[in-house]
């Protein structure tokens, strides 16, 4: 029972230890594949401070919790962040 209890406990002490600091780059290209994949062809996702406001849906968090990634479908008008889906990644070009 006491070796149990150790085992356990020696566990729990390492759990966070072994939980893995994930790249806020490499988390948010994640995310916007699934969304991708999902239908989306419009939204934003933008990587802010775990303290700064959100304005859209947070989908993620990377660097230890102390960065969020916030996902907001539709066009935002600066277009920053914008995630284009595969095959629209040239603007389309108009001749007059």
């Amino acid at each position: 029972m006491t070796k149990t209890a150790l085992a356990l406990l020696l566990a729990l002490a390492v759990a966070p230890a072994l939980a893995q600091r994930k790249d806020c780059n490499e988390l948010k290209a994640e995310i916007d594949a699934k969304i991708t994949k999902n239908g989306v062809q419009v939204f934003t996702t933008t990587i802010v401070d775990k303290d700064a406001p959100e304005d859209g849906k947070v989908v993620g968090t990377c660097d230890g919790q102390s960065r969020k990634i916030v996902y907001k479908r539709g066009e935002m008008p600066s277009g920053e962040g914008m995630a284009k889906p595969e095959g629209m990644a040239k603007e389309p070009t108009s001749k007059q």
